[in-house]
């Protein structure tokens, strides 16, 4: 794996660890809200709260298991990770919002391309 694609893969790994941070454990931090456009209100609703630590569970193990594949030097498990990250963000894009694909698939796509260019 290039160097190129371990740091762009890293940084897709640190932003899921992020999105993980703010999802599950500042659930009703004032820079969650910010970050999801959320009130606070909305926030302390205890169903929105446990659809938010759920969710993040999701991306902390993106994450980890992204993390894994750049340690190992594994691309196989890289590129499907990094392929997950792009598939969200173009979800979250069509339903969403369209920021979304490039906030959070930016990084990925770019890892993608690395991937393509430099095996």
């Amino acid at each position: 794996m290039s160097i190129f694609t371990t740091i762009l893969a890293t940084i897709v790994a640190l932003e899921h660890l992020f999105i993980f941070y703010l999802e599950t454990i500042a659930t009703q931090s004032e820079k969650t809200g910010k970050t999801f456009n959320m009130s606070q209100e909305e926030l302390s609703r205890k169903s929105v709260s446990t659809l938010l630590k759920n969710q993040g569970i999701y991306n902390g193990l993106l994450a980890l298991f992204l993390l894994y594949g750049i340690i190992t030097g594994n691309l196989e498990i890289t590129t499907i990770f990094v392929l997950f990250v792009i598939g969200a963000a173009g979800y979250g894009a069509a339903t969403s919002s369209p920021s979304i694909l490039l906030k959070q698939g930016g990084p990925a796509i770019l890892a993608l391309l690395s991937i393509l260019l430099f095996r």
